[in-house]
């Protein structure tokens, strides 16, 4: 897992559940807006397993990094700061490294005492697509 994300997981499974409502806002908020490119959700995926409208789009860089881009509604507070984790987490990450990242990573947070199992189902689904975009970029290498 990268540093950074792990580093994330570290922090929201040793705050108090309070603490982390607040750190799960702080992260929707933190969320990069899409390139112009991007606006129309082009090139992205939807993931239907979220309860809101939320795109992903992943890009393996000639130098095994990976670029993501996700898009969700502002009204989706914990399904952007899932996205906001991940973008945060995974800036600069290699393709191994996103591969690494345990399936259960949001349970590893201690989220589920903080927000409902349908919104952890989101977000597993967020990142099972990303890691089997990523997948099937480095296969097609």
């Amino acid at each position: 897992m990268p540093v950074k994300l792990a580093e994330i997981v570290d922090e929201f499974a040793s705050a108090p559940r309070d603490v982390v409502l607040e750190m799960l806002l702080e992260f929707a908020d933190s969320m990069p807006p899409l390139p112009a490119d991007l606006a129309g959700h082009d090139g992205m995926e939807q993931v239907p397993e979220c309860q809101t409208q939320f795109f992903l789009k992943a890009t393996v860089q000639p130098d095994d990094t990976v670029v993501t881009w996700f898009d969700c509604p502002p009204e989706a507070p914990t399904t952007r700061a899932f996205a906001g984790i991940l973008a945060e987490g995974l800036a600069g990450a290699t393709t191994a490294e996103i591969l690494a990242v345990p399936d259960d990573l949001y349970a590893r947070m201690g989220l589920a005492q903080a927000i409902s199992p349908l919104r952890i189902r989101g977000g597993s689904a967020i990142l099972a697509r990303l890691k089997r975009q990523i997948t099937a970029q480095v296969a097609a290498r």
